[in-house]
């Protein structure tokens, strides 16, 4: 009988978690708008040839406005910025002083702020995404999102919130690669300038239209 008892407390207390990381993500939803935080991304390749998994750092900060605005300006090791204005995505490489541009509306999906960046609400994410509960881990409660459409490079997405508040991305593309993005210093709501997803090549700069 205590087996039995203390596997109905373990199950219990599963779902209980479960449903916070599902109604963290309810909140969200409805309750922010806008934000912006600094970010650490940690990307881990497949291991090939018997070799050991690779892993590359970079940080930087990160803005959006929903739906189908955000910014993601890379800092460190390299200078890179992603930038989604509403119609169309750019990504400027500052050592190549290259620009590329692609139609936001085929490009949802491959970068990793289009989840939560680009869908108005909740119900709206829902048609892109099966969400389903994932186990509470690292402090936080998850929520695991998987593409309806398979054909596309995103296989799954995990979104980790600490209470209500946006803590983590850990995204998984179909070629086994591992995005791990933790934000830090999150501000919900926070008052941003048209000017923040406005994006111009600089002068001199190559652009390339995908």
């Amino acid at each position: 009988m205590k087996k039995i008892a203390t596997a109905i407390l373990i199950a219990a207390a599963a779902s209980m978690a479960s449903a916070d990381g599902l109604k963290s993500l309810e909140s969200f939803m409805k309750g922010t708008q806008t934000g912006k935080a600094d970010f650490t991304q940690t990307v881990t390749s497949p291991p090939k040839d018997g070799q050991t998994a690779r892993t590359k750092t970079s940080s930087g900060s990160f803005e959006f406005q929903r739906p189908g605005r955000f910014k993601f300006v890379y800092k460190k090791p390299f200078e890179q910025t992603i930038v989604a204005d509403g119609q169309t995505l750019w990504l400027y490489d500052v050592d190549l002083n290259q620009v590329t541009q692609r139609s936001q509306s085929q490009a949802l999906g491959s970068t990793p702020a289009a989840l939560l960046a680009s869908a108005p609400d909740l119900s709206a994410l829902k048609a892109e995404f099966t969400l389903e509960a994932s186990p509470d881990a690292d402090g936080l409660q998850w929520v695991l999102a998987s593409p309806r459409t398979k054909d596309g490079q995103l296989k799954s997405v995990r979104v980790g919130f600490a209470g209500e508040q946006l803590a983590a991305l850990d995204i998984l593309d179909s070629f086994g690669q591992r995005s791990l993005i933790r934000f830090t210093g999150m501000q919900a709501n926070a008052a941003l300038p048209a000017s923040t997803f406005q994006f111009k090549p600089p002068a001199g700069a190559d652009v390339v239209k995908q």
